[in-house]
């Protein structure tokens, strides 16, 4: 597959058919990372995985893998959501690491890839990213690749059966 991007050990590509049974595996591997930090119902299915592809047609929602250079392995997936045109060209990041690979910089890599071909090739002005305060992990990857915290969003999104609480972290074209 090419890339959309690449760095030293990573590159960025489009979501595919053809990820469905490498990512159904893989968050079927992840249930214990994810359960506390993602909202909705884990793909498992290669059923729920071709619902979830189909979310990313026409252009309000772009998917993305990061994948390893050295096997093509996915190390994790990045999300643009709600991706807003005219005067605010702007767009949700929403991303998560897989088990075998959390914890090695993979997404480091990735999500700065991300954050320059959104700008750069998206024409996207700002992305926005909302996490949830003890998840410590994404916060810091977040840092990592620029983003800064903006506010506190209490009671922001529906995730593992309740409301929580998520922080506000942002970046724009200017701050890298």
């Amino acid at each position: 597959m090419s890339y959309l991007a690449y760095g030293d050990r990573v590159g960025l590509r489009h979501l595919v058919m053809d990820d469905a049974a490498e990512i159904v595996a893989l968050n079927k591997e992840s249930l214990d990372l994810h359960g506390p930090w993602l909202p909705g119902a884990p793909i498992v299915t290669r059923e729920e995985f071709e619902s979830y592809l189909g979310r990313f047609d026409g252009g309000a929602h772009e998917g993305f893998v990061v994948c390893r250079l050295d096997t093509g392995g996915i190390a994790g997936r990045i999300n643009v959501n709600n991706i807003v045109r005219g005067t605010h060209q702007s767009g949700t990041v929403g991303y998560a690491a897989y088990a075998p690979s959390a914890g090695r910089g993979y997404m480091t890599e990735g999500l700065r890839l991300l954050v320059a071909y959104a700008f750069e090739e998206l024409g996207l002005h700002r992305l926005e990213a909302n996490i949830q305060p003890g998840n410590t992990a994404s916060i810091n990857l977040a840092k990592r690749a620029g983003f800064q915290r903006e506010g506190f969003s209490p009671n922001f999104q529906f995730i593992d059966g309740a409301w929580r609480d998520h922080e506000r972290w942002a970046v724009t074209a200017e701050m890298v």
